[in-house]
């Protein structure tokens, strides 16, 4: 396995790749990798001749009062991680590779950038499908994995592939959760021991508002409430919001027909955790 830390380095190892013919799938992540994206890397692995990992906490989707700056970054643990778990390439390059003096485009995917967490983390969204963007130039990938916890990112993703005609996959991969159901995530790790005893009231309030769906219930604020309810008698945790909207527009829905996200933002602390789960009322 390579790491690549310039744009010449990854185009080098890339070129030898694409001679041999080889398929490749990109996994882009921000690093402190933990099961969520090694089941990335896996599917991938799986699906392609070369796998191409990268690692880089991006410095435009943060905003000014976000953790930027103390986002882990346990680089050669997550080396290790993606040797062990059959990457070919890690390209890791610095915000100055990725953003040089006097970088001045960016992306928007107008709309769907624009709710759920969107809405409290304004330019959050430019910041992904920019990173992303440049990552699918340089890489040229077959496929590329994301997860289907941040499914307001995937669908912004699939959104742009399909409007600039991009011609690779995306590959939304499930969810990973810890046994008692909290989903992964690099964040989970600020949690103190409390508010990550506490913190598993996401994914049971989301699984109890799909059981309600499944026994017939339509009422779309019906089931905003309970999510919000559950959330609002949980030690220590404080709503950012509780969405029902269409999957596909992402937009609020006030009866629910077909394919519905319920979606989850919630601060314990400082630490905002996010989940969502699919519904298909018939």
């Amino acid at each position: 396995m390579t790491v690549a830390e310039t744009i010449e380095a990854l185009r080098t190892q890339l070129a030898a790749a694409r001679e041999a013919r080889k398929s490749v799938g990109l996994v882009p992540t921000m690093g402190a990798l933990h099961a969520g994206h090694l089941a990335l890397i896996d599917q991938a692995r799986r699906e392609n001749d070369f796998v191409v990992v990268s690692i880089f906490v991006n410095p435009a989707q943060f905003g000014p009062n976000e953790d930027f700056h103390r986002y882990p970054r346990p680089f050669e643990k997550d080396v290790a991680l993606c040797e062990a778990h059959g990457a070919d390439l890690i390209f890791h390059p610095s915000p100055e590779v990725m953003y040089p003096p006097g970088y001045r485009t960016y992306v928007e995917v107008t709309s769907l950038q624009d709710g759920l967490c969107g809405a409290s983390r304004p330019g959050h969204f430019r910041g992904v499908a920019t990173v992303v963007l440049k990552l699918f130039n340089l890489v040229q990938p077959d496929r590329a994995y994301f997860g289907q916890k941040d499914a307001q990112q995937v669908h912004i993703i699939q959104r742009m592939v399909t409007d600039l005609d991009l011609p690779l996959q995306v590959v939304v991969v499930p969810t990973v959760r810890e046994p008692d159901g909290l989903a992964l995530s690099s964040r989970n790790q600020y949690l103190d021991p409390d508010h990550r005893r506490h913190a598993t009231a996401l994914w049971r309030a989301l699984t109890e508002a799909r059981m309600r769906i499944d026994a017939g219930e339509r009422d779309a604020e019906v089931i905003r409430r309970l999510l919000a309810d559950r959330i609002a008698a949980t030690p220590g945790a404080a709503l950012d919001y509780a969405a029902v909207v269409d999957a596909d527009s992402l937009e609020p829905v006030a009866r629910l027909r077909g394919p519905t996200l319920l979606a989850l933002a919630v601060k314990f602390g400082a630490t905002r955790l996010i989940d969502n789960v699919l519904a298909s009322p018939t």
